[in-house]
C-alpha cells in the first residue's frame, strides 16, 4: 500500500520557485552526528563524563582538563554508504506498475573528523587549580555522503504529464512561460520544462497543456490525455557535505575533583544537493507529435536536473563540568548555547527533451539563484555518568536532549518585513519536538598497550507530525560501533574504531526503516475525484559504515 511521509512533501516543494526554506531545512541544518576521533566514535560517544580525548571536547568542552599533558591528534576516516531502493506498490495485492527493480548503490567518501591539540599547563599546586588547558580543536559534527538511484518501467504517468497536468490546474499561460522573464512569474521547475520541450499547449489553448510523452484523444466532445506508450524513468539524487566545529577551549582542574571547560566555536557547513529524473520511450513510434507544418516528430527521452547548495557559519558557546567524587565515579554535565548561522543558500535547474531527429531537441536553464538568511540552531544539554575499574576497564552512560521547537529562521537585515519566515516557524514549532540520544561505551585494557572499545547510540527523531499534521512513527537512529587502542611507551598512540549506522521504525524491531520519495506528484483522477492512476512512489533504505584512524601524540 501506498505510504504517506513528510520527506514526499518535502522533494515535492524543493524546486517551487527556487527553493523555498521549510522546516524540514531546519532540521538538516541543526541535526548532529558527533565523529571525532575514534576512540570517542568506538565508544558510542558517550564521553560527557570522561574526557582526556579531543574528540570528547566537542561534548564536554571540561573534557580538556582531564587529560595532565598536552596532545595533538590527526583523524582521518573512510565512509560506505549503501542505498537501496525500490518502488512501493500502489495496490492491496502488491503488484508494483513502476520502479519494480531492486537497486543498491555503494558510495565511499573520505573525510579528516578531527585535527586538533591543547596545551596543557601545570600550576605545580597540590590543590586548588592544578591545571589548565588551551586547546583548538576541529571536529566534525555531521557528514552526508549519499548516492542512490532507482529504475522501472511505467505505462500510465509520466514526469512530463505531471507537468502538464500542474500547469493545466494553475492556469499558466504558454505565451508567458515562454518569456524570458518567466522566472520572476512562475516556478522554476515548470519554466524549465516548458521551454525545454516536456510540456506544451494544443488545439490552439494557451492554458491547456499536455505532457510530450502524452497522446491526445477524443472522446466524444471530451478531450482525453494519457501516456502514449511504455517509458523507462530512472530517479537519482546525490547528496554530500560536511558540518565541523572549530573549538577555542579552556579547561581547568581543581584540586583533581573538579573540572570546568569552556568552548567557543566557529560552525561550518557545506551541504549539496543533486537531483535528476530521466524518461525513455521504449518504442518511440509511440510518441508521434504532428507539428504546424504537418511534419513529424517522436520523443525520445528527457532529463530534468535540480541542484541545491547550502554553506553557513555560525558561532555558539558551550560550558562544561565533570566531577570525579571517589571511587572510580565520574559525572558529567554540559549545555550549549543556540547556534546563530549566516546561510547562504544556491539552486538551480536544467532540462532537455530529445527527439529520433537530433534538429527537435530542446534544452532550458533556469538562472542561478541566490538568497541569505540567518538561523537558529537550538541548545543542547549533555549528562553522563562513568565508572573506572582501576586502569582495567572504563564504563560511561550519557543522555543528551536537544528541543528542536527553538529552531527558527531569521529574516536578513535588509528585507523590509520581518514576517517573511513567520509561516515556516510556526510550522516547526507545530511538527518538532524533543530529541533523546542515549550513549553507551566501553573499554577494557587486557595488558597495557592494548585497549578494546565498544559502543552503542540511539536517538529519538525531532519530528513528530507529518506535514498535514498527521502524527509519524517514531523512528530511531542507531549507531553500533567497537575499535582498538594501542599505546607506546613513549609519547605516540593510534587509535582505530569501526561504526555502522542505520534507522529503524516503531513496531518494526530491528528491521530498517527508510525514506519515501515521490518524484512528482498524483495528477490523473477520476470524475469524482478520486486518483485513479497512483504517480510513482518509491523507498530508499540507506545505511553507513564508517572507518576512522587516529593518530596521536602526548607531551
Amino acid at each position: 500500500m501506498k505510504k504517506t511521509a513528510s520527506i514526499i512533501i518535502i522533494l515535492a516543494a524543493m524546486s517551487a520557485f527556487g527553493h523555498a526554506q521549510t522546516a524540514s531545512d531546519a532540521l538538516l541544518f541543526s541535526s548532529t552526528d558527533y565523529e571525532g576521533t575514534a576512540r570517542t566514535m568506538a565508544m558510542g560517544n558517550a564521553f560527557t563524563a570522561l574526557g582526556g580525548d579531543l574528540g570528547s571536547i566537542s561534548i564536554n568542552p571540561a573534557g580538556s582538563a582531564v587529560a595532565k599533558y598536552s596532545q595533538i591528534t590527526l583523524t582521518p576516516s573512510l565512509t560506505f554508504s549503501v542505498s537501496r531502493t525500490q518502488g512501493v506498490s500502489p495496490y492491496q495485492d502488491g503488484s508494483l506498475p513502476y520502479f519494480e527493480r531492486k537497486m543498491k548503490n555503494t558510495s565511499v567518501g573520505f573525510g579528516m573528523p578531527n585535527v586538533g591539540a591543547t596545551f596543557n599547563w601545570d600550576t605545580h599546586r597540590t590543590s586548588g587549580l592544578k591545571n589548565m588547558t588551551f586547546g583548538f580543536i576541529a571536529n566534525r559534527t555531521n557528514s552526508w555522503n549519499e548516492d542512490m538511484y532507482a529504475s522501472g518501467r511505467n505505462s500510465t504517468t509520466s514526469f512530463m504529464g505531471a507537468l502538464a497536468a500542474n500547469a493545466t490546474a494553475n492556469g499558466y499561460l504558454g505565451s508567458e512561460l515562454n518569456l524570458d522573464n518567466a522566472y520572476d512569474m512562475y516556478p522554476w521547475k515548470d519554466v524549465v520544462g516548458y521551454q525545454s520541450g516536456m510540456f506544451m499547449t494544443y488545439g490552439g489553448h494557451d492554458d491547456q497543456f499536455a505532457g510530450t510523452s502524452e497522446a491526445i484523444y477524443m472522446n466524444g466532445d471530451n478531450t482525453e490525455i494519457a501516456l502514449a506508450g511504455p517509458i523507462d524513468q530512472k530517479f537519482g539524487k546525490r547528496v554530500y557535505g560536511s558540518k565541523y566545529e572549530y573549538l577555542f577551549n579552556f579547561g581547568a582542574n581543581i584540586s583533581d575533583f573538579l573540572y570546568i571547560g569552556a568552548n567557543f566555536g566557529v560552525n561550518s557547513m557545506d551541504y549539496n544537493y543533486r537531483e535528476y529524473f530521466k524518461e525513455a520511450a521504449v518504442d518511440p513510434a509511440d510518441f508521434e507529435i504532428e507539428l504546424n507544418d504537418g511534419k513529424k516528430m517522436y520523443f525520445q527521452d528527457m532529463l530534468y536536473k535540480y541542484s541545491y547548495s547550502a554553506a553557513s557559519v555560525g558561532y555558539f558557546a558551550k560550558f562544561g563540568v565533570i566531577l570525579t567524587p571517589g571511587a572510580g565515579l565520574r559525572i558529567g554535565a554540559a549545555i550549549s548555547t543556540p547556534t546563530l548561522m549566516n546561510i547562504t543558500e544556491v539552486w538551480s535547474n536544467y532540462g532537455e527533451t530529445n527527439y529520433t531527429e537530433k534538429r527537435y531537441d530542446a534544452y532550458a536553464s533556469s538562472p542561478e539563484g541566490e538568497y541569505k538568511y540567518s538561523f537558529v540552531a537550538p541548545y543542547r544539554a549533555n549528562f553522563g555518568i562513568g565508572w573506572s575499574i582501576g586502569k582495567v576497564a572504563v564504563l560511561s552512560a550519557d543522555y543528551e536532549l536537544c528541543d528542536y521547537r527553538k529552531m527558527r529562521f531569521k529574516s536578513p537585515a535588509y528585507e523590509s518585513s520581518s514576517s517573511y519566515f513567520d509561516e515556516v516557524n510556526d510550522d516547526i514549532k507545530t511538527r518538532f519536538g524533543t530529541s533523546h540520544t542515549f550513549r553507551f561505551g566501553a573499554e577494557v585494557k587486557p595488558f597495557r598497550p592494548l585497549a578494546i572499545r565498544a559502543g552503542y547510540g540511539v536517538s529519538t527523531a525531532a519530528e513528530k507530525l507529518d506535514f498535514y499534521g498527521g502524527k509519524l512513527p517514531n523512528l530511531y537512529a542507531h549507531n553500533v560501533a567497537f575499535g582498538l587502542g594501542f599505546n607506546s611507551k613513549g609519547s605516540f598512540f593510534a587509535d582505530l574504531a569501526c561504526r555502522y549506522s542505520f534507522s529503524t521504525k516503531e513496531g518494526d524491531a530491528w528491521r530498517k526503516a527508510g525514506e519515501y520519495i515521490m518524484p512528482y506528484e498524483d495528477y490523473i483522477f477520476d470524475t469524482d475525484g478520486n486518483l485513479s492512476a497512483p504517480a510513482p512512489e518509491i523507498l530508499h533504505i540507506k545505511s553507513a559504515w564508517k572507518i576512522m584512524l587516529t593518530l596521536g601524540f602526548r607531551f
